[in-house]
């Protein structure tokens, strides 16, 4: 069955699904055979669940013409994506970056759908299988589509574009992660800017941050929409940025307050600025969505518990993220500091320093309760007052004491899902 045959069928379906547990009624199922797991096995399962076809690559487990079997199911996938998202002709809005994507897309879908019927990517769908489940999560009624890319390894951003084609692009920023898979920073520049490459030989447009020299350099000969807080004569000149805690931004005579703490975050509210403002949405609408978005899912949450003022920023950590969420927490003029941290992964051969280098820097803050978890920064246990070292989450749990009404950070990659500390305090 060729692509155009089965987009045909997959419009008379609910929409796409890789998981039998939440598969809908209705749906197109892609059986995808991964290094540990075989769904061709689950057809079966994924049929009487109410899906209406099976996409499939064992001829084993094929029942009847609602199994169409294909060479590959994930380049089938692909395919379909791509194939759907030019039948729909809609604008696509791609972000990607080191730091920040995720609340990035969460703010710009936020001031887009202000004015446009839009959609964008759900949780982390932002890799080679989860960008084609955005895509294909996209309906006639859909205008504007917020795609996230994420990467790990040079030329994945090049092949997400090739998929979702984007109009637009905005890359939040170069840092140290992934370094693993990039072999370092000048591989995640490298990496991301496969979008910015895109852009320029599609002739669309960025959305760029004027005050980071990498972006600059990175732009030349791309259209671009421009925000900036030392060049005047850009497109969204700010004129102040305050984080005490939450981020306020004043550009074109109007203050956006948001719910996002850090002066880390004010690049992200920056942007969806920008992008609002080249979509044509007012700047009153820009400030009534920003001002409505609160973050989630352990991004940058403040929250109270039992006395306890917190930070929950466990959703991940990299090298570049974990100094900006320190850097702000130490820069508050609050007591009882305390700090909850995890290791940081993929990393690679860095990993060494770049956790030596935090616990050197924490060392000197002696008036802040420092708790490091995991055996990277386990690695680097030394005597100091102020420091304590667990090699795993269950010693840090079974040891750990806190000082009434403390302030707490807690920061982590996602494996350590130091989210469970919630309940130690």
């Amino acid at each position: 069955m060729d692509i155009q045959d089965l987009h045909k069928l997959f419009l008379k379906t609910s929409g796409a699904s890789i998981d039998t547990r939440t598969v809908k009624n209705n749906a197109m199922f892609f059986a995808i055979k991964g290094d540990s797991y075989d769904a061709n096995t689950l057809v079966a399962d994924a049929l009487e669940k109410g899906a209406s076809y099976i996409v499939m690559s064992d001829p084993l487990y094929l029942v009847d013409d609602r199994t169409i079997l294909v060479d590959n199911v994930i380049d089938t996938l692909q395919q379909l994506s791509l194939f759907h998202r030019r039948f729909l002709g809609l604008s696509i809005v791609a972000i990607t970056g080191s730091n920040g994507k995720t609340t990035t897309k969460e703010l710009i879908y936020e001031v887009l759908k202000k004015q446009y019927s839009t959609l964008a990517t759900v949780g982390n769908l932002n890799n080679h299988i989860g960008v084609p489940l955005t895509l294909l999560s996209f309906t006639k009624e859909t205008q504007v589509g917020v795609v996230e890319m994420g990467a790990n390894h040079i030329r994945e951003i090049e092949l997400l574009c090739r998929l979702a084609e984007p109009d637009y692009g905005y890359i939040t920023n170069f840092g140290k992660a992934h370094l693993e898979g990039f072999g370092g920073i000048e591989g995640v520049i490298k990496g991301k800017t496969e979008l910015y490459e895109y852009l320029r030989r599609r002739k669309e447009r960025a959305i760029i941050n004027l005050d980071d020299p990498l972006q600059v350099e990175s732009t030349k000969d791309i259209s671009v929409y421009t925000f900036s807080t030392k060049d005047s004569e850009a497109n969204i000149y700010v004129t102040s940025i305050t984080a005490d805690p939450y981020v306020t931004i004043e550009a074109d005579d109007t203050t956006y307050q948001s719910n996002l703490v850090g002066a880390y975050n004010a690049p992200n509210v920056c942007a969806a600025i920008a992008m609002g403002r080249q979509f044509g949405i007012t700047c009153e609408q820009i400030k009534s969505a920003i001002e409505s978005y609160t973050p989630a899912n352990n991004r940058s949450q403040i929250m109270e518990r039992n006395g306890h003022n917190l930070i929950l920023d466990a959703y991940n950590a990299n090298p570049s993220s974990m100094v900006a969420a320190i850097s702000h927490f130490l820069s508050v003029p609050e007591p009882n500091k305390v700090l909850i941290l995890g290791d940081m992964f993929e990393l690679g051969d860095d990993s060494e320093k770049e956790h030596a280098e935090i616990v050197e820097w924490l060392k000197k803050e002696d008036d802040v309760k420092v708790h490091f978890v995991g055996n990277e920064f386990y690695n680097h246990n030394i005597d100091t007052a102020n420091l304590s070292f667990y090699p795993t989450y269950e010693e840090f749990s079974s040891q750990f004491k806190i000082a009434p009404a403390s302030n707490v950070l807690i920061k982590g990659s996602r494996a350590m899902a130091l989210e469970r500390a919630l309940d130690l305090l």
